[in-house]
């Protein structure tokens, strides 16, 4: 049998930054509350957990590099709440938010879960904050706990 390596769900000891977006703040509350609630949950200490607000999902990726650059965090939790318009800029703000988060992760080394959603209506936004498919919030937390532990059986 080959050997698996696999992080756990804790976050004793996790130094996390949730970066979020201020932009549609009546969806992105809630997502903040959910990874809170994840964090705590989940034996994190609330002195180790920062909250760091930007303006929009645009400004998620440089906020959540000058955070994990600092060295510290153990991982960055990025939430924001992209909703379709009539014009293409969901299109150029969904794809440089994503495209910016992944690179943050693969330069720094440290985990930036992406917690953005992106969606067509308000209802599905909602929806996804908390009410009848989850808390994008909450599983993004639960992400950042894993990959931590990951990465630091991957370091040992």
């Amino acid at each position: 049998m080959p050997a698996i390596l696999e992080g756990q769900i804790s976050a004793q000891g996790v130094r996390l930054a949730v970066v979020v977006s201020r932009f549609n703040s009546f969806i992105t509350e809630r997502l903040l509350a959910g990874a809170a609630d994840a964090f705590l949950r989940h034996g994190g200490d609330e002195s180790l957990m920062t909250v760091i607000k930007t303006p929009g999902a645009f400004e998620l990726p440089l906020a959540a590099k000058a955070a994990v650059k600092s060295g510290k965090y153990d991982a960055a939790v990025a939430l924001g709440a992209i909703i379709r318009g009539d014009t293409p800029h969901f299109d150029y703000v969904a794809a440089e938010s994503v495209k910016g988060l992944a690179q943050v992760t693969l330069e720094t080394m440290v985990p930036v879960v992406y917690g953005v959603l992106t969606c067509d209506t308000v209802e599905q936004a909602v929806n996804r904050a908390g009410t009848k498919s989850g808390n994008k919030g909450f599983e993004s937390a639960v992400t950042a706990m894993e990959m931590v532990s990951l990465m630091r059986l991957l370091a040992s």
